[in-house]
């Protein structure tokens, strides 16, 4: 049976509703409920598992099928959505008991500060990254007393981190001010040290990017003429979410927040061709006072990708997620890549096609893009244009002037060069 309004209804207990094309999505039927459920198997054990998705027909086909298409993606990257959503609860079974407990621990500290000041004062993405860093990272240390916390524990969990000393020196900023925070509040007693501001100051450095055990340093991918064309006719082997960023990444050139962030009412049909507008308040530039919207041509397969997702998500995000953002986050797209590298070592037993082209991230299509711009010879100006930045010194103050009608101009050039590049064997 596949899944219609009418086949829905008429479920019976125990039942359940395949959807073609989307493999492992399907519903199932209680005495009271229709369930949206995801069906796969781990990749991390081979067990098949299933994680409920949400309920028809609050959640329409469309909606379900945004949310299959994220767990599935997970999946690919080698996570267990179900197993997951587990340890999120037992996370909060573990709060639960401490608040009852009535002790004040470094746990309860954390979420005062997350809640009070950084999702007070920080965007909206950047409140998530530093909650996503801490539910990660914090473990152990947040059964531990906040107000009797010890030297000794504070170094052990950074030092536990050292192998990751970027990320560790950002956790050790954040319960750095966290721990002014309970202190202004007098939430723990004022003669509390913040050992975080004393321990391991200064020695928390980046070693450089590691690659397959090797350290390679700083590296800005550039992908050749004919990595691109290769890169190009192999996106299809991705999830059809990978897909669709990946080639805005390329035909748009704009930054991966922003394309992941997309919403159907940043997009028109005018005179000239359909646009993106990305709101200033999303783009890198929201604090300059001189800086505008980023205005986006959609031109060749940018424009076919937001038509096809505007027709299964005609309102709000256009990679929609039922995650804490909304929309689909672009470290998911990371991860895809990743794990699809061919020295990727995460779950080697689970099969999967292997990328032909090799040592780059999703922001470097951004970077090439950009130099395939300059090999066109677009003007320096209308390029930084493209990508969003403001142009330096005075002339960032005074000239002002939108280049929209350069901005299609050449990304129509982009797009026909990148289309030239993939019809290429």
């Amino acid at each position: 049976m596949h899944f219609n309004a009418h086949a829905a209804k008429a479920l019976l207990p125990g039942q359940h509703i395949m959807v073609d094309g989307y493999p492992g999505l399907r519903l199932e039927a209680t005495p009271t409920t229709r369930t949206w459920v995801y069906r796969f198997k781990s990749p991390v054990d081979g067990n098949m598992r299933q994680r409920k998705i949400g309920r028809w027909p609050a959640m329409s086909l469309p909606k379900a099928a945004a949310a299959w298409e994220e767990l599935r993606a997970l999946r690919e990257a080698g996570v267990d959505p179900a197993l997951d959503q587990k340890a999120e609860r037992a996370k909060k079974v573990v709060a639960v008991k401490e608040a009852r407990a009535g002790v004040y621990t470094v746990r309860r500290l954390v979420d005062d500060y997350l809640n009070g000041h950084i999702d007070v004062h920080r965007k909206k993405k950047g409140a998530a990254e530093v909650r996503r860093m801490m539910d990660q990272n914090l473990g152990d240390l947040g059964l531990a007393a906040a107000a009797t916390l010890k030297r000794s524990q504070a170094f052990s969990f950074l030092e536990g981190l050292a192998k990751t000393p970027v990320q560790a020196a950002n956790i050790r900023g954040e319960l750095g001010a966290a721990w002014d925070y309970a202190l202004d509040a007098g939430r723990i007693p004022e003669e509390t040290p913040n050992w975080w501001r004393l321990i391991m100051r200064g020695k928390l450095r980046s070693k450089g990017r590691k690659l397959q055990g090797e350290s390679i340093g700083p590296v800005k991918r550039v992908l050749k003429d004919s990595e691109v064309g290769t890169l190009i006719r192999w996106l299809p082997n991705f999830t059809r979410l990978a897909d669709d960023a990946l080639t805005l990444y390329l035909w748009t050139c704009t930054r991966g927040a922003e394309i992941m962030a997309m919403e159907a009412e940043e997009i028109t049909q005018e005179k000239d061709g359909w646009w993106w507008t990305v709101p200033k308040a999303k783009t890198k530039n929201a604090r300059h006072e001189n800086a505008m919207d980023l205005r986006v041509p959609l031109c060749g397969r940018a424009k076919d990708v937001v038509r096809r997702r505007l027709e299964a998500t005609p309102k709000g995000y256009l990679f929609p997620s039922r995650g804490r953002m909304g929309y689909v986050e672009q470290k998911t797209i990371g991860v895809a890549v990743h794990y699809r590298m061919p020295y990727c070592k995460t779950y080697p037993d689970h099969e999967r096609a292997r990328l032909p082209v090799t040592k780059w991230a999703p922001h470097d299509l951004r970077r090439t893009g950009r130099t395939i711009l300059a090999s066109l010879g677009c003007p320096a100006e209308i390029g930084e244009a493209i990508l969003g930045h403001l142009l330096p010194g005075v002339e960032g103050i005074y000239n002002l002037y939108a280049y929209d009608r350069e901005r299609r101009e050449w990304l129509q050039k982009l797009s026909e060069r990148l289309e030239h590049l993939a019809n290429q064997h």
